[in-house]
């Protein structure tokens, strides 16, 4: 039997390569998952139903702000109304913030201002309710798709997307959806863990950009 005998010093050698090698492998992770989290800015939009202005700042000590991109004449968006109302009255309690925000506000039939108070006052009870009639909302966040959520979480360096996408896989069906993604999301930020999956691509109604 022929015997091989490895020097220390090629032990040694080794020894860091393999270590150089997890920490490459450890930093490209931590890169990926920095990376994914969408930092928010600040924004302000008109809430119709009280006639005050919602601003984001307002709210770091949520423990999370919902925003529902929808409209009033979307029949995703209205196959989706009492989820909606449903998930704030459950989370409600808990310090979460939920807010509707319609992307069409003012620029298409069925869209007003008063149409919209009427939504918010005898269906979705009285949810702040906020016009983005330039879309600068909508587009910064990239929303093309009615309804959409997006959970924001605010930390020590900010306000930043925790979930985004759609709130289940069942349009029609509610008690036939086996992924309610977005009750997923709330209850992993009340118990302040990360959530998965963290995107998921949202079934709907196409927004009509203006520019």
């Amino acid at each position: 039997m022929v015997k091989f005998t490895i020097e220390p010093a090629y032990l040694r050698t080794l020894e860091k390569l393999t270590m150089k090698k997890i920490l490459i492998i450890i930093s490209a992770f931590l890169i990926s998952f920095t990376g994914f989290s969408q930092r928010v800015d600040n924004f302000e939009l008109q809430d119709v139903v009280t006639g005050k202005k919602f601003s984001l700042s307002n709210y770091q000590s949520a423990t999370a702000i919902v925003l529902i991109f929808t409209t009033n004449t979307c029949p995703f968006s209205k196959l989706y109304e009492d989820r909606i109302i449903e998930l704030a009255n459950q989370f409600g309690n808990d310090n979460f913030q939920f807010a509707l925000v319609n992307p069409h506000a003012g620029t298409i039939d069925g869209e007003s201002v008063a149409e919209m108070i009427n939504k918010g006052q005898t269906k979705m009870h009285n949810l702040p309710y906020l016009a983005d009639p330039n879309q600068e909302l909508t587009q910064s966040f990239g929303i093309t798709k009615i309804p959409e959520a997006v959970v924001i979480t605010s930390g020590p360096t900010g306000f930043a997307i925790a979930y985004r996408g759609a709130i289940d896989n069942n349009p029609q069906l509610p008690h036939s959806a086996t992924k309610n993604y977005l009750e997923n999301a709330l209850v992993h930020a009340s118990e302040k863990k990360m959530t998965s999956p963290a995107s998921t691509r949202p079934v709907g109604c196409n927004v009509r950009l203006i520019h």
